[in-house]
């Protein structure tokens, strides 16, 4: 093989694995649905306009209950057991750090990478992944702050790696 042709079949395996994730997408359009008025006082005023997949509803139901008053230092294994319970994601996500939730989540599960560099911003819903010099952060956006392995009403103080989002 010349030096071209490793890239090249590089960059089609990649290109590939991202056609992938995206057709193996889990919404299903006929079963997105109106928001009861208990779920919308968790997303907040204006979610009743929307519809919403069933189970990213039930990914932040099941955060929010399980959430600790205070960090336990685990947040992934939190937002990992909320994802697949609410059978957002087929299996468990195998990453050990935080800060690598995003990857793998666009990688093996189809989701989206936003362009916003602020938490505030996310969406309802929302995986926010935080980096830094040890293991990062990730939380799930709710209507009023963020939850994770604890519930809290300001974003993390880490530098933003990105708000991913499941595609419709």
């Amino acid at each position: 093989m010349n030096r071209l042709t490793l890239p090249l079949i590089t960059a089609a395996l990649v290109a590939l694995a991202g056609a992938a994730s995206a057709e193996d997408s889990l919404l299903d359009q006929a079963r997105a649905k109106k928001l009861t008025a208990g779920q919308q006082a968790l997303f907040g005023p204006k979610s009743g306009l929307l519809h919403y997949d069933p189970r990213m509803i039930r990914a932040a139901e099941i955060a929010q209950k399980r959430a600790h008053p205070q960090m336990t230092w685990h947040c992934w294994k939190y937002v990992k057991d909320a994802l697949l319970a609410a059978k957002v994601v087929k299996s468990r996500p195998t990453s050990a750090w935080a800060k690598d939730a995003g990857d793998e989540l666009c990688r093996k599960y189809g989701f989206r990478k936003l362009r916003v560099s602020n938490p505030y911003k996310a969406p309802v819903g929302a995986v926010v992944v935080y980096g830094g010099p040890d293991a990062g952060h990730v939380e799930i956006r709710t209507r009023d702050g963020f939850v994770s392995d604890f519930v809290s009403h300001t974003s993390y103080p880490r530098p933003l790696v990105g708000v991913y989002v499941k595609p419709s």
